[in-house]
């Protein structure tokens, strides 16, 4: 997005550059060795462990953090991995403040839980630091899986078929393998170029083939997948984002808010995006919030998230909104967009005040309006087409023709979550070996 006569408020080079670095600096600084040793120290190594349910990937968090402890954290990596292979994106972008950390006991007892995330984020570090892939690919089969979407679901998925021995191919529409990881987080939780590190990391298992710039229903159909490979698994994400539905939102200075996070995470040089002076940000999730935080870090002066319901119904975890607001953005809830105003380019943004009532969302009838020369829409995805002989429950898929499995955010069951994509890929994958191991070949 570039300054032009239409929008004369979103101009580059708000900050210098300096001011910009150290505002997409890592977020959370990683545990040094002795760190790592004190907080893997306050676990109380619980049998029954709750954060180990509360983990969707089910990792064995006691065993790895006393790895750590005793001194191992090489396999507390492998722990870690063999139930979660993307464990190291995990540790920086998990919402653990609501998962394994919510439910620790130290969390319960003292409101102060064992820092699991950044523990694991040292243990795969460390690893992967020393070059270390703890697994090896068993015996070809000579099965073929092809998997759609190099996103997390995808990945995790490949990986796994890739041990049992199965050849397989990835088909991903962009030009990076990575998915969400690479093109939809805040760049201050994943920085260095490690989404492409750890995607250059997995492929070591072998066994891999990736194909960019290859999309389903345009290159590729699902019926010739069939044809070719023994199976077949989606992981391709949604591609589709909800519209406002209100007057004027096709004015200039009006985007998707995940178009911006992905310029901003493929922009070598953040001096060159262009963000607006006010800038309004419209639904309640966590790209609301990353859209939103990363606008203030490149400048924006005044940087609003407009939600339509109450704050605590908001999908992005109360962590993250106090992350938002203690970085200066602005939360206001239930009011939703009436219309945009403005001669070619957005001005002000129109919001109506909304109850919300047992019969559902209801406008008290009274308006306001923000000034905004940027405003970007976060207010959902949608799965854009859905491939031949599968069918949608709720705007994701449902159901599929045989020989075929998806995963990830383009199915339903799940929180939209990398962890919970890699769960899915995961557990598609030892299906999919199953079903070959029943098939003749």
């Amino acid at each position: 997005m570039t300054n032009s006569p239409l929008t004369p408020g979103i101009a580059p080079a708000r900050l210098p550059a300096d001011r910009i670095a150290a505002n997409f600096a890592d977020h959370t600084a990683p545990l040094d060795r002795h760190e790592a040793l004190v907080a893997s120290d306050r676990c109380y190594f619980c049998h029954d462990a709750p954060c180990i349910t509360a983990c969707p990937t089910a990792i064995d968090i006691p065993l790895f953090i006393r790895q750590i402890a005793t001194g191992t954290p090489e396999s507390a990596a492998t722990t870690i991995w063999t139930q979660n292979i993307l464990g190291g994106m995990c540790a920086r972008v998990c919402p653990t403040e609501t998962l394994c950390e919510q439910a620790c006991v130290r969390e319960a007892a003292e409101g102060k839980p064992v820092e699991i995330g950044r523990l694991q984020r040292f243990a795969t570090d460390t690893a992967m630091a020393k070059g270390l892939h703890p697994f090896t690919r068993a015996a070809s089969t000579g099965k073929s899986v092809a998997v759609v979407g190099a996103g997390p679901a995808g990945l995790a998925c490949a990986h796994r078929l890739a041990m049992h021995g199965h050849d397989v191919v990835v088909y991903e529409r962009r030009a990076k393998a990575g998915g969400l990881n690479e093109y939809g987080i805040a760049s201050y939780k994943s920085t260095g170029g490690f989404a492409q590190k750890e995607v250059d990391w997995l492929l070591q298992i072998g066994g891999i083939t990736v194909k960019t710039g290859v999309e389903l229903g345009r290159d590729v159909t699902l019926d010739g997948l069939l044809g070719s490979h023994d199976a077949v698994f989606l992981g391709i994400g949604l591609g589709g984002v909800n519209a406002l539905r209100a007057d004027g939102e096709d004015k200039a200075g009006v985007a998707n808010a995940v178009d911006f996070i992905e310029e901003l995470r493929q922009t070598s040089d953040l001096g060159t995006l262009a963000v607006g002076r006010d800038v309004v940000v419209i639904g309640g999730g966590m790209t609301a919030v990353d859209a939103a935080v990363q606008s203030k870090l490149l400048g924006a002066e005044n940087v609003t998230i407009v939600y339509r319901r109450g704050q605590e119904k908001m999908s992005a975890s109360a962590y993250e909104q106090e992350h938002a607001t203690s970085a200066g953005v602005r939360i206001i809830c239930n009011a939703a967009p009436v219309a945009v105003h403005g001669n070619g380019a957005v001005r002000e943004v129109e919001f109506g005040y909304m109850a919300d009532t047992a019969e559902g969302l209801k406008a008290s009838g009274e308006t306001f309006r923000l000034k905004a020369d940027q405003v970007f829409k976060a207010i959902g995805q949608t799965l854009t087409g859905a491939p031949d002989g599968a069918t949608l429950a709720g705007g994701k898929i449902a159901g599929l023709p045989a020989g075929v499995w998806a995963g990830g955010d383009c199915t339903g069951g799940g929180e939209d979550l990398t962890v919970t994509a890699v769960a899915q890929g995961r557990d598609a994958a030892e299906e999919i070996h199953t079903f070959l191991l029943g098939v003749a070949g």
